[in-house]
Order: C-alpha cells, then structure tokens, then sequence
C-alpha cells in the first residue's frame, strides 16, 4: 500500500501515478483527469475506535513485532492450556473479541454480521463480500483402514453438507448487489482430492451443493466470489467455476465471478482464454482480480519474479478490461468484446486510483468500458477505502453511494465463532505477511489523522 497523503494538498504529485502503460488504447487526449481532493478528510469518517485499533494494529504490522506477534497469536490459539485458550479463559476471550476479533471480523451470528453490514454501508460502502471463517473437514481419518467404507463416505458427504449449509446461512446475511466468497477446498477432502486431480467437472454431491448456493443468490439478487487457491487445484478451480459462469451469468444476470492471482506468470493469457470463451458462448464474465497470497506455498517458477513486475501485471490487466482490450493474444481479439464486470481487489493505493480513475474518466467522456467494483477487507487500508468514499460522497460523510460515474466501493468482511476467525486470520495474515510490513505509509496516514483529531483544532 502507497499511500502519500501530501496528494491532498499537492495533487499535481500523483499526476505520474495516474499515467499508463505506453501500450495502452488510451490517447493523450483520453487521459484521465487528476482527481480533485476531497473535501474534507478521507479518514474522518471513521469511528475513533476504529481509528484507534487500526493506529495500533498497522504500526505494529509494519514493525519488527509483526513475527513475535504472529508467533504469539499461533501459541495462543493453539494452546491447551487453561490460561490462555479463549474457550477456557474468560479474560483471554473477551480481550481478543474486543480487539483483534471486533476490528477485524463481522460478527458471530446473524444479528452481529447484519450489524456490521449496516455499519459499512452506513460510511458510505456500497456493499459487502462476506465469508465463513469455517473450513469445513471430515470429522474422522477417513484414510484409517480400520473404518468401514460406509462410515467414511458418510463423513465426506458431512463435511460437503457443512459448508453448503454454511454458505446458504453466509447468504442470508448479505443482501441485493452484496457478494459472498466461497472456497472450493472448504468443501472437505472430497473437493480437494477432485481439485488435485484435476476433475474437469466437481463430484455430483459438491455440483448439487454449490448449484444451489447459486440458484439461491441469484434468487435474492447477491454474487459469487470463486476463491482462487494454489495452484495444485486452481486449474480445476477455473474449469468447475467457468461451468457456473456459464449456466448462471446469463441474460444479464451477474452471480459468479472467478478470482484471477496477477502474480502469476499465465494471468494475462488466463484472463484471454476467460474473455474468449465468454465472447463465443455468449456469457457474462466475472473477474476478482488480486495480487496473489500463496507465494510462500506455491511453484515459486510460475510467479513473477519481482514486486514490481506481479505491480505492473495487474495494473496491465485493469486497464486491458476496461479499455475493452484482451492482455494476451487472442484469436477473438478483434471481435466484440465480451459483456465483462470487474473487482478491483487491493489494498495497493497505486493500482486502486489507477482503477477508480480511468473507469471515471471512461464514463464521463462516452469511451467504451466495463462495470468495475473496488474491494478492500475490513480493518485494513482503511486510508484506500476511505479516500474512495470522500470523492463518491462529494466530500460529506452521509452514507452517499456515489454518482452514475463513480465505481461502488466494497468492504470484505468474514464472520463465524471467535475460535474459527483467530485461526483464519493468523493463516491470511501469515500468507500476506510480506505485505502486512509495507503498511507503514498506512500507519503514517492514521497518525496523521489522529493527530488532526486530538492534537489540534478541528480544522483544515
């Protein structure tokens, strides 16, 4: 994330950040304009609390605490000790709910989540992408010889029962343009044998489980996220999801959107193979573009080799879409362009203006485009999110969604019991730690903020 904040008093300083790749279908005269600065400061919408944990938890996400605190976290959630696991210890639980749990999480039920969700459209937020923090597995060693096929069998289809129940209450709690996430490997060991093998079509239970998962967002007007994972599964992950996309984005419905990672080396010819098949079979094609956060469990030889170059990848892929150009080659090329929708998933500040202002730019000036979202999760780059709703809002903190021209703005929120969301943070926090520590531009901005609430009059 790199965040100056200068830009608001200086905004001719990004004016190199707004540029493009010379390759671009953008002309000089097509070049989108400067954002203005909002009028009033991005993070003064914030609650003060959330101001506060966001201050405390950035600083030391971009310190040399961040292992020792991860490592203590790990030790916490995994002891057994009655002293300091939250299911034994009273104290232990309410200090991590009221900190880490309540910055970071929805809720543990549905008058919770609905709270929260209430909570982020009220600051401005268009929407919400929510997530079971649950991993459904098997609840028996289902590899044990000693265990009757039966009892084996009935333990796989339990855990796939699970997560399609989860999933369906997950559902519940969102509403009309609202996205749930869903991953596949959550479905328990049947779906990750299938995913590893590389099954072309999902076993009939899971098909039967996540085609009603589908049919029931569609019904309540809600989308899809597909996850993407590692790699072993993720080309069965993108066969089983462009068969959703297929049967469920048609007629100008939008339900499913695969999850593409940018720092992998065959990004842009997988966003070309998506975008052709979408143009010949006549489909809406749904991407959630991110960086990638399995470079520590992954085929190191498959990603870009540095920051810099998985940076200009996505950026590359982002205004490909929304210029209505393939990033790769493609024989479909020169026919027209698939009916596309597009997240923008980052905390990258770089990458979120470039976004949010040539989709603007597009939109005003009657060039061709696609619908682009921008999704940041709940707790972190707030200073992105929040800069978002300043020029969505016109500068006035009022929950105001926007003009026609303005790309809606997401807050990714995940819920479930205390124990379930501490272990799904400490494993998304041990995946994305090397961009956890490039937070101190995020850190520098709450400051900031704090300052201009408590260590001065309350003016500009």
């Amino acid at each position: 994330m790199h965040l100056k904040f200068s830009w608001l008093k200086h905004p001719n300083l990004i004016l190199r950040g707004l540029r493009f790749s010379s390759n671009s279908s953008t002309t000089q005269h097509e070049q989108p304009h400067l954002l203005s600065s909002p009028k009033q400061w991005p993070l003064a919408v914030l609650p003060t609390r959330t101001l506060i944990y966001s201050m405390v938890f950035t600083s030391v996400m971009s310190s040399p605490l961040l292992g020792p605190c991860l490592g203590l976290l790990k030790y916490v959630i995994e002891s057994r000790s009655s002293l300091l696991h939250p299911s034994r210890n009273p104290a232990m639980r309410r200090i991590l709910r009221t900190t880490i749990y309540n910055h970071f999480c929805a809720g543990e039920n549905e008058v919770e989540v609905r709270q929260s969700v209430q909570r982020m459209k009220a600051l401005g937020f268009k929407g919400v992408a929510l997530g079971y923090a649950r991993e459904s597995v098997a609840k028996i060693d289902v590899k044990d010889p000693a265990v009757p096929a039966v009892i084996k069998q009935e333990a796989l289809d339990r855990a796939v029962d699970e997560w399609k129940d989860g999933n369906l209450r997950t559902l519940r709690m969102i509403g009309d343009g609202d996205c749930m996430n869903i991953k596949f490997t959550g479905a328990g060991p049947t779906a990750v044998e299938a995913l590893a093998r590389g099954d072309q079509v999902p076993p009939p239970r899971i098909k039967a489980a996540i085609s009603d998962i589908c049919a029931t967002a569609a019904a309540q007007g809600s989308r899809l996220w597909i996850d993407a994972e590692q790699q072993i599964f993720q080309s069965a992950i993108d066969n089983w999801t462009i068969d959703l996309m297929r049967h469920f984005n048609r007629q100008g419905n939008m339900v499913v959107f695969n999850t593409i990672q940018a720092y992998l080396k065959s990004s842009t010819e997988n966003v070309s193979r998506h975008l052709s098949l979408a143009q010949a079979e006549k489909w809406t094609l749904g991407i959630k573009l991110v960086r990638g956060a399995y470079i520590a469990h992954d085929y190191r030889s498959r990603i870009h080799d540095t920051k810099a170059e998985t940076d200009a990848n996505y950026n590359h892929i982002v205004q490909c879409l929304l210029t209505r150009q393939y990033p790769a080659a493609s024989s479909l090329a020169s026919d027209p362009f698939p009916d596309v929708r597009l997240f923008v998933a980052s905390h990258n500040a770089e990458s979120v203006r470039k976004a949010y202002s040539l989709s603007r730019h597009r939109l005003q000036n009657g060039f061709p485009t696609i619908p682009v979202e921008l999704v940041q999760l709940q707790g972190m780059a707030d200073e992105v999110s929040c800069e978002l709703l300043a020029h969505n809002s016109g500068g006035v903190s009022n929950g105001a969604q926007g003009d026609s021209v303005s790309p809606g703005v997401f807050k990714c929120l995940a819920w479930g019991s205390l124990e379930e969301c501490l272990h799904f943070l400490l494993r998304r926090a041990i995946e994305n730690q090397s961009a956890m520590e490039r937070t101190r531009e995020t850190a520098t901005a709450l400051r900031k903020e704090a300052w201009r609430r408590f260590g001065r009059p309350k003016s500009r």
